[in-house]
């Protein structure tokens, strides 16, 4: 969908899309690969939870319901903290992070057509209120809300809002860097998905001199598979992992992952599943990272 047809479907009111009006337009035909997607045999049984078959992946409204029900059951704050258009943006701050407490940075939701990752995030969270409670979390649960709701990579402006994140003019990146500003942040997750992946993978940031990613992804294998690739967008990996020795300062746009280090996290991790892959097994190794990563810095 370019840009000027994007613009001219975004007039409507987004609160009234039905599941029918996202789906006029035909599948784009992917390229095939070589290596299954289907559940490993040794997968731990995977909960079909509410998804399927009749999954509300992409409905807005109902995802930020559900986690104004997760901010309610673990007394955190949970507000908004910009608009895209007419549609408010969630941000929820536990009490330990409101406290100033060094916390776990966790987005997705930033590109519309990656919806397992904005379900696997709140799937987490909804698993685990009783963390939410003590420990210090900030969480953006989607950052942009109507390319969800029409499945596309771009915002309804038609941009790549994961290009924008060091514009302070921007009407979501803006915001969001005050509200990420002056925080002591020791691990930011950065959720998403890639229909070319031919499994999971982590873009990892930080000067640690040990990859923190690889015993992450051995829990997710137990998933998915983990991508074979030497190369994935033209960057060097193994076995999964893109861990660059120089971090990039300055590029055409700055992504999320990037201008979270450059403001202080510790370490990014952006993670990736391939959206190929069955909705529930996407979900799935969301949580799997999330909760793998999060036992790793305790």
């Amino acid at each position: 969908m370019g840009s000027e047809e994007l613009q001219s479907v975004v007039v409507l009111n987004p609160w009234e899309f039905t599941q029918k009006q996202f789906m006029r337009k035909p599948w784009a035909v992917r390229r095939r690969t070589s290596v299954s997607l289907r559940p490993r045999r040794s997968s731990p049984k995977i909960a079909r939870l509410k998804w399927l078959t009749n999954h509300r992946c992409h409905d807005y409204a109902h995802l930020a319901e559900r986690w104004l029900r997760v901010a309610k059951r673990a007394g955190i704050e949970a507000r908004e903290f910009a608009k895209a258009a007419s549609i408010p943006l969630l941000m929820l701050e536990s009490r330990a992070a409101a406290a100033g407490e060094t916390l776990v940075y966790l987005s997705s939701g930033v590109h519309g057509d990656e919806a397992g990752s904005a379900c696997g995030l709140l799937a987490w969270a909804e698993a685990n209120v009783a963390l939410l409670k003590k420990e210090a979390f900030l969480i953006f649960p989607c950052l942009n809300p109507q390319g969800l709701m029409l499945n596309t990579r771009a915002d309804h402006r038609g941009l790549d809002l994961n290009r924008r994140f060091h514009l302070a003019d921007d009407e979501v990146c803006g915001p969001w860097q005050r509200a990420v500003a002056n925080r002591c942040m020791k691990l930011g997750l950065c959720l998403h998905e890639d229909y070319d992946a031919q499994g999971a993978y982590v873009y990892e940031l930080g000067g640690q001199k040990t990859a923190m990613s690889p015993p992450l992804l051995k829990k997710v294998s137990r998933i998915l598979p983990l991508d074979p690739r030497t190369d994935i967008d033209g960057r060097a990996a193994a076995r999964g992992v893109i861990r660059p020795r120089r971090i990039p300062k300055t590029l055409p746009g700055m992504p999320e992952a990037i201008e979270l280090h450059r403001r202080g996290c510790q370490v990014t991790l952006t993670f990736e599943t391939p959206s190929e892959a069955a909705l529930e097994l996407r979900i799935a190794a969301h949580q799997a990272f999330i909760t793998s990563a999060i036992e790793k810095i305790a």
